[in-house]
């Protein structure tokens, strides 16, 4: 049979880089059943749900900000040791169309930790709406890709093994989720030290959620703990600045209405 051959994109070569720094990470995954029912009530007040995605986005970074091992890399410049970043970068996995190719881009998000729910909320929806060549993190990325080959591994390699560069090019942890979908990802692949990303959320709240981490940076026993506090933050921290937006959402006046 004979087919046809497909010119690599810029964006499926990203890819490619990508994998190749991540596939030889030794990768372990913790995973953890959680029943978000607290979370689920809260987030059925507001009149605009905020959206799943930020609402873990949100509790995983305030969990970073309680373990550092979470806001830890391994890096092997000048020589092979772990460095600690003071706050986390989120690095957020986005489906876009380009030339009627479906492709992933990567936007970042500096400290979400210290950002509202409605502040994170905005900056995924421009991340997933603006044209492409007007968000700075895509043009910068697809203008790489054009770079050849060699001259982007080695970018790359410096980029994710001198510390402070790969918090500002990279992220300290990444989120890639397909629950929207009905379906999960058991084996997504990251050069950052943690990738986490949960299944589809049931009626009653009940839902998997895992953690993907490099063994040199952390070992299972503490991801475990992890997961258990995420799921309480996520039904305490989370679930009350979701009820306060509610809250918030029915003191406000509506315009030329008297209160």
């Amino acid at each position: 049979m004979r087919g046809r051959s497909l010119k690599l994109s810029a964006a499926r070569r990203l890819v490619g880089d990508l994998m190749r720094f991540s596939i030889s990470i030794p990768r372990v995954t913790v995973q953890r059943q959680m029943n978000l029912a607290p979370l689920l009530e809260a987030r059925s007040t507001p009149s605009k749900r905020p959206p799943w995605t930020v609402l873990f986005l949100k509790g995983y970074a305030l969990l970073s900000r309680e373990v550092p091992e979470l806001r830890r890399s391994y890096v092997k410049l000048p020589v092979p040791h772990l460095y600690e970043y003071p706050v986390s970068v989120a690095s957020i996995a986005h489906e876009r169309e380009r030339d009627g190719e479906r492709i992933v881009l990567l936007s970042s998000i500096k400290e979400p930790e210290g950002r509202t729910i409605r502040q994170l909320e905005s900056s995924i929806a421009t991340a997933r709406s603006r044209p492409i060549m007007e968000i700075k993190e895509f043009r910068r990325a697809l203008k790489f890709a054009r770079l050849p080959g060699p001259v982007r591994w080695l970018l790359m390699w410096l980029g994710l093994n001198i510390a402070r560069q790969r918090a500002k090019r990279f992220g300290t942890f990444q989120l890639s989720v397909y629950s929207g979908l009905g379906a999960e990802s058991l084996n997504p692949l990251t050069p950052l030290t943690t990738i986490f990303n949960y299944g589809p959320i049931s009626d009653t709240g009940a839902v998997t959620v895992r953690i993907h981490y490099d063994h040199r940076v952390m070992d299972g026993a503490n991801v475990a703990r992890a997961l258990e506090r995420f799921e309480a933050i996520l039904n305490h921290e989370i679930a009350d600045e979701v009820k306060a937006l509610a809250d918030r959402g029915a003191t406000t006046p509506v315009s030329g209405t008297a209160v």
